[in-house]
């Protein structure tokens, strides 16, 4: 069957991921299971459209592919969202987690390759196909599966690396997506813990977006998100000064690692220095622009996978993922939970770093999210989580792969 390709534009694609997330909203209200097991609504949704895409595909032929600019727009507003929400107190009581957690994934990137190797050989395939499909496709996502695949082809025996290596990270998409929340609700459930909305009468104070019940009286106005627009694009635009001198200096920093950090600065700074100014940081109208932000970037991601990348790669790759998966699970479980406190935070982190592990920091984030949704508020989560994943976790796994192809 002959193919038709149809480009999406930036405005359709943005369009189109709103009715992507309602879809998703819908289905996770009338399923109760989807929300018992804390997962996003933009993921159902966005599963669901790449199915869509998929059986159009095949069935008409036609080949959607959409134009994702904009996605990357709102990667940056979310983040500045949780520096704005983010207090100098919440990151002092971080400063051990953050760095038990960074050392727990630092080990957890040997540990994804030593998994991927084995896997690779126990199939007669090439070692070097499990580095692609460990910790440079799954911890380091499309970007380092792409930078990595030539030298993995060429040097390494493994043909079509660039699309084993996409696809890799793709499916890691999909798995983070859906097990983050799952593993955390067993752990709530085994451990009997209890979130602040299931200590306190009064909902907790959430870092991104609303509860599913929230009874907030505050009013959300066109001021209020015009006002919480502007602190953010003030962020965004000082963030941009700062990543640029940074990049000046030959250090690679994502933007929206830039953007985090300036706005953690300015809401740690502007409301002590100007007592008379409203700063917008936990107001409805923030919640608001944080959850429409992360929920229609996670829905772009996972509605553009173009799933018939994957059907002659499916059987060894499926393999290859599912171990690292299993891998995973137990790493958090027996490794992870009891070292980060095996409290309800570490109930939390349990969900992110399974997405951060699987997918990426916005699939971690999105995990985290659905949880405290449920059960409350775990600020030091949010932070210490991205502060890991943007300043160690790409230097670190570039010199592990390099080490890893040595051999």
């Amino acid at each position: 069957m002959e193919k038709n390709l149809i480009e999406v534009d930036t405005f359709m694609t943005y369009t189109l991921a709103i009715l992507v997330f309602f879809i998703g909203l819908s289905l996770t209200h009338r399923f109760k299971i989807l929300r018992d097991y804390n997962i996003p609504e933009p993921v159902t949704g966005g599963i669901i459209a790449s199915l869509s895409s998929l059986g159009l595909y095949h069935l008409l032929g036609i080949e959607l592919s959409y134009n994702l600019e904009f996605r990357d727009i709102l990667l940056v507003y979310f983040f500045t969202t949780i520096g704005i929400n983010a207090r100098f107190s919440d990151l002092r009581s971080g400063g051990r987690p953050l760095f038990v957690l960074l050392v727990l994934t630092l080990s957890f990137i040997i540990i994804q390759n030593i998994v991927g190797v084995a896997g690779a050989r126990a199939i007669n395939l090439p070692p070097a196909m499990g580095v692609i499909t460990g910790s440079a496709a799954l911890i380091g996502g499309h970007g380092t599966a792409i930078a990595w695949s030539g030298e993995i082809q060429d040097h390494h025996q493994v043909q079509g690396a660039l699309e084993i290596g996409v696809a890799a990270a793709t499916l890691g998409l999909v798995m983070a997506s859906l097990l983050g929340g799952p593993v955390s609700k067993w752990l709530i459930q085994k451990y009997h813990l209890k979130g602040p909305n299931n200590l306190h009468q009064k909902k907790s104070k959430l870092t991104v977006g609303l509860t599913y019940d929230n009874e907030e009286k505050e009013k959300i106005t066109h001021v209020s998100l015009m006002h919480s627009t502007l602190v953010i694009h003030i962020a965004i635009i000082c963030g941009y000064s700062l990543n640029g001198w940074i990049n000046e200096q030959g250090v690679k920093l994502p933007l929206f690692v830039s953007c985090l950090l300036v706005a953690i600065a300015l809401s740690n700074s502007i409301p002590f220095l100007f007592k008379e100014l409203k700063w917008p940081a936990h107001s409805r109208a923030m919640a608001v622009i944080s959850d429409f932000s992360l929920g229609l970037f996670i829905a772009m991601s996972l509605m553009g996978m173009q799933l018939w990348t994957l059907a002659d790669l499916a059987g060894s790759l499926l393999l290859l993922l599912g171990i690292q998966a299993i891998a995973t699970i137990l790493f958090v479980r027996f490794l992870l939970f009891p070292l980060m406190g095996q409290g309800y935070r570490a109930a939390v982190l349990s969900a992110g770093f399974t997405g951060f592990a699987l997918g990426a920091t916005p699939t971690a984030i999105a995990n985290m999210t659905a949880v405290t949704k449920t059960h409350g508020a775990a600020p030091t989560a949010f932070i210490i989580l991205p502060l890991v994943g943007a300043f160690f976790v790409d230097l670190a796994n570039a010199f592990v792969i390099r080490y890893f192809l040595s051999l």
